[in-house]
């Protein structure tokens, strides 16, 4: 009984990530990603963590600072219209979020040339770009 609780948990959490990868840009809050799985915010943060190793909130805010970096490379918007293009309501949390994921402003990320991904190919451009948090750089860094 428990590995069919397993697996329909399993295939509940990969349709709020996919709801997640869809609707970050949207205002999204875990109550309302629990209500749309038909389980306490609680046992959606436990079961999200424990499959995908990270807490909801947390995977949106990589996702939505994802799409800020590809944003920011194009290079044609402002960092005020890509903070609410991704679904930032305040551009002082968008760019402390941004720098701690990043470890640089978003300013400072756009105007870096380094930072192109021109010529790579896209499935390999996608793990480059990803935003690591601070404590797992520190990780990788240390091992």
């Amino acid at each position: 009984m428990a590995e069919v609780n397993d697996r329909t948990d399993l295939i509940v959490m990969c349709r709020v990530r996919d709801r997640i990868d869809r609707e970050f840009a949207h205002p999204l809050n875990i109550e309302d990603l629990a209500r749309g799985a038909h389980m306490s915010a609680g046992h959606l943060s436990r079961e999200f963590r424990r499959i995908y190793g990270e807490p909801p909130y947390s995977y949106l805010m990589t996702r939505r600072i994802e799409r800020a970096m590809t944003l920011l490379r194009r290079g044609d918007l402002s960092v005020t219209e890509i903070c609410f293009a991704v679904g930032f309501s305040s551009l002082g949390t968008f760019s402390s979020r941004f720098s701690e994921l990043v470890g640089v402003s978003p300013s400072v990320y756009r105007d870096d040339p380094s930072r192109s991904v021109e010529g790579i190919p896209p499935c390999l451009a996608r793990q480059v770009t990803r935003p690591v948090r601070n404590r797992e750089a520190h990780l990788r860094t240390s091992t």
